[in-house]
């Protein structure tokens, strides 16, 4: 190896490797929610349209920085009236604000294969800042060859902090629709 070689080599290796980066399999990937309905039961929904961006050294998880667009019309519960609502002005206003938007700032390892992702996440026109608790698998090739890797992450927010405010009390006591909701996702992400 030449003196050039050398040099470009020590370079790009171990933490100073650039970012790689990575897509996500949206056939093995699903982003979800979980809220209160009539203080009690929990009503699950999905977002079927979205995309992210995904940049990390190596596969060093904790140097990741993910971008994640979600189709706020896409929203669904399985019920085609509630998700009306839902797109409304009443929830998301999916016509003026078409995109939720999660963007990481920052993400701390917590043992080998947990994480928290701090970020803007962004609805209605407004963002605050959320941390995710996330679970990622290591790293490996699938029977194709690329290299994948597979996390879980969850949240929880108060919806009312992005002006998703509507609700009904009940005569019991309590409301429709709870304030606190819980994000899910679970996906895969293949590098580039």
């Amino acid at each position: 190896m030449s003196l050039g070689e050398r040099g470009l080599f020590h370079r790009w290796a171990g933490h100073k490797l650039p970012p790689m980066p990575y897509t996500i399999d949206n056939s093995h990937s699903e982003i979800g929610f979980v809220v209160r309905h009539m203080v009690v039961a929990k009503v699950r929904g999905h977002f079927s349209k979205f995309d992210a961006k995904v940049d990390m050294k190596g596969d060093d998880f904790s140097t990741a920085t993910l971008d994640v667009s979600i189709d706020a019309g896409s929203i669904d519960t399985r019920e085609e009236k509630r998700d009306a609502h839902l797109r409304s002005a009443d929830f998301f206003d999916a016509e003026k604000h078409p995109t939720l938007r999660f963007v990481s700032k920052a993400v701390t390892k917590k043992s080998a294969t947990d994480f928290a992702i701090l970020g803007d996440l962004t609805m209605r026109g407004v963002t605050k800042e959320v941390t995710l608790e996330a679970e990622v698998a290591p790293a490996g090739k699938d029977p194709w060859g690329n290299q994948r890797i597979a996390l879980s992450a969850r949240g929880k927010v108060d919806r009312t902090q992005w002006g998703l405010n509507w609700n009904q009390a009940l005569e019991a006591g309590g409301v429709i629709v709870g304030h606190e909701v819980t994000l899910e996702i679970d996906g895969e992400i293949i590098k580039s």
